[in-house]
């Protein structure tokens, strides 16, 4: 069992930044990726961005370019360095350890509680 705790949320106007942390606890024997989504009112849940245990990244298009996934391993923390932000980028992110296998991310169960994040425009 993963343990997952998302923080770094929180209100923002268009164009600013923030950073998004979701530190890790537990066991992780089968995880090889960890994966960022997010949610939106009325929406499904979405991959925004993941990191492989050897440092690949691959994100959505709509944050290509504005959005940074890395990841502290002596910390067993992964980030998201969220820029540019736009209006529609408001959503509840949530953190999930997952699988990557044949060019693609499978999450898994392990999902954290999730931060708001609200830009304003």
């Amino acid at each position: 069992q993963v343990q997952l705790v998302e923080s770094g949320g929180g209100l923002v106007q268009a164009g600013g930044s923030l950073r998004l942390s979701c530190a890790t606890s537990g066991s992780i024997f089968s995880i090889n990726a960890m994966g960022w989504y997010r949610q939106a009112p009325g929406k499904q849940r979405e991959l925004v961005a993941h990191i492989t245990t050897g440092g690949s990244t691959n994100y959505a298009d709509s944050v290509k370019g504005r959005f940074t996934i890395s990841r502290d391993n002596a910390k067993n923390t992964v980030y998201l360095q969220m820029n540019s932000l736009k209006p529609e980028d408001t959503a509840v992110y949530y953190c999930n350890a997952g699988l990557y296998r044949g060019s693609y991310y499978y999450p898994t169960a392990n999902w954290g509680q999730g931060t708001q994040v609200t830009v304003s425009s």
